[in-house]
């Protein structure tokens, strides 16, 4: 009986290891999970935060295009600072170079954001594009329900097309670690 008592012990002991480690792996994979889904967050919210202030970035470096050279290093720290989890907005807007550099890039990424749009097969695509324009970039600043007014939608779906747009503009802004895998 000793025997079958100690075997017994030792079979809930090798039991209770096995689902300690089983417990202990799933939680560093969901662990893991959290930071990748954290990681696509703060790119999404700086995406978000760069249209945002996009209109003030630009009036902060109109006049000095000719004044300011922008380096190589100036375009290296001004991209480095896009890849941190809190965009430093006040940091790019006090440093010219910076500001015009990260205007320029964020233009050359409209640019293809547009392009992509204009060919998607899909009209909403087109419509998103319109939005970010309308809301952000163009001169002329629109509320989400005079844009809703104007392509005929609810303004949810104006909203709902900005975060859409924003999770493409952030792959194109951060590259593959903006993209969300299933």
């Amino acid at each position: 009986m000793v025997g079958l008592n100690q075997r017994l012990a030792e079979e809930v002991t090798k039991l209770s290891a096995e689902t300690a480690v089983k417990a202990a792996i799933e939680f560093l994979e969901k662990e893991k999970q959290k930071q990748q889904k954290e990681k696509r967050d703060w790119r999404l919210r700086n995406t978000k935060l760069l249209l945002k202030h996009y209109r003030s970035f630009v009036s902060h470096v109109e006049g000095a295009k000719e004044k300011v050279k922008v380096t190589a290093h100036d375009y290296a720290e001004a991209m480095e600072s896009l890849h941190t989890q809190e965009l430093a907005l006040e940091s790019i807007k006090r440093s010219t170079q910076r500001t015009m550099v990260m205007v320029k890039f964020v233009q050359r990424m409209l640019t293809v954001y547009e392009s992509m749009c204009l060919t998607s097969e899909h009209p909403e695509d087109w419509r998103r594009y319109q939005i970010i324009h309308a809301m952000y970039i163009s001169d002329e600043k629109m509320t989400a329900e005079q844009v809703a007014k104007c392509h005929f939608i609810e303004t949810r779906t104006v909203y709902r097309d900005i975060n859409e747009a924003s999770k493409t503009l952030s792959v194109l802004v951060f590259g593959v670690d903006a993209i969300e895998f299933a």
